[in-house]
């Protein structure tokens, strides 16, 4: 059945070609417009299929070839088809390097390199790709602001994961003013959501609530239900960190909702995993458990949703040492030490190892908790020498 929610700002997120079509078939034109429009809308697996029943039609037209290739492989993304997503752009690239296509459109292709690799937790490589991008759609004849706005917006993600939150503020203070430049409310969403982020990170809390408020907004008007949900999701977090369990609550609430009408799995899992952490610690451990579990069903199978994975068990470790359960408690930590291994992220790992260290103490380990503890700020500590 196909999607029919509402499609926003597609060719913000395709490559601008000119070059006439050596195959111009008004049908074909016609079926990739749609799924454009499908992915657009969020209708991932909808458009995967109409993409891949023309690819034959528009092979040897290398405009329409190129948009086919990036617009599968965005879907693939999406459908966390990671490793088809890579073929398909590494395609995409061998296309754009014929005359038919200019520096803007290398670019392009670069970016989704980025935004593939980034979701394949291979965070430096994936930058250099977002930098790569910048400098090619600089070298355009006509830089597109919009493209060169959602690269700054993704290379900040990279440099929140890395900790390095000077870099992810400029990143993402420069994508905000692209935004603005290309006159386009959907990056403009974007890279304040992703401001939001950065600001959250930092314990600024207000100021990631007032960024979160005005992306949320432009996410409304646009009538973008998956994007309001990942909104709804990181306000209700901000909420909680404010104090405000209620507020943070219905925003969950809301999330789970949007994510629901939205059809998306991955962004149901978090809401309801973000909903879990409200729960347990506002004193509802089993209730917590519940949709923790909930999360870990619906995210299993996802590799490129690591984070949450490993979140989602680290919940399911503390509710359980809630509920006096401290020998499933330490099955569970050892598993979420494991997929934070897997992701890459010192962060996350840290989180893992202070829970591990809590555990011990409790059991009255302290030699076992102190070491827990100090490998815990070795991985956050910035000064290594």
């Amino acid at each position: 059945m196909l999607c029919v929610m509402a499609a926003t700002a597609v060719f913000h997120e395709l490559p601008l070609v000119t070059t006439l079509s050596l195959v111009p078939t008004q049908d074909v034109e016609k079926m990739l417009a749609r799924a454009e429009r499908l992915v657009a809308a969020h209708c991932f697996a909808d458009a995967a299929v109409e993409l891949a029943s023309i690819w034959e039609d528009v092979r040897n037209d290398p405009p329409r070839a190129l948009r086919q290739r990036l617009t599968l492989a965005w879907a693939e993304l999406y459908l966390g088809e990671l490793d088809e997503a890579e073929q398909l752009l590494a395609h995409a690239e061998a296309i754009a390097a014929s005359p038919h296509f200019d520096a803007a459109d290398r670019s392009e292709v670069l970016y989704r390199q980025g935004c593939v690799t980034l979701k394949q937790n291979r965070v430096a490589d994936a930058a250099t790709l977002f930098t790569r991008a910048l400098d090619s759609n600089d070298r355009a004849p006509r830089p597109r602001a919009a493209l060169a706005s959602r690269t700054h917006e993704w290379r900040s993600r990279c440099h929140v994961r890395a900790r390095d939150w000077d870099a992810a503020r400029r990143d993402v203070e420069r994508a905000i003013e692209l935004a603005l430049e290309a006159r386009d409310p959907e990056a403009h969403a974007h890279a304040l959501f992703q401001a939001s982020i950065v600001a959250e990170r930092q314990n600024q809390w207000l100021l990631a609530r007032c960024y979160a408020e005005r992306a949320l907004a432009l996410y409304s008007d646009l009538g973008n239900k998956l994007c309001t949900a990942r909104l709804l999701n990181n306000l209700g977090g901000i909420d909680f960190l404010l104090g405000d369990v209620e507020a943070a609550e219905e925003a969950l609430l809301g999330a789970i909702d949007s994510a629901s009408e939205a059809a998306s799995d991955v962004d149901l899992a978090q809401a309801v995993n973000s909903l879990a952490r409200v729960l347990l610690d506002s004193g509802r451990p089993a209730e917590a458990r519940a949709r923790a579990l909930r999360a870990i069903e619906l995210l299993e199978h996802r590799t490129d949703f690591l984070d949450e994975l490993g979140n989602a068990e680290l919940l399911v470790a503390r509710s359980l040492e809630a509920d006096g359960e401290p020998a499933e408690a330490t099955a569970w930590l050892e598993r979420a030490a494991d997929t934070c291994t897997r992701l890459g992220s010192s962060s996350h790992l840290a989180l893992v190892l202070v829970a591990q260290g809590d555990l011990a103490r409790a059991s009255n380990d302290a030699e076992t908790a102190a070491d827990l503890y100090r490998r815990a700020t070795e991985l956050l500590q910035d000064i290594h020498f």
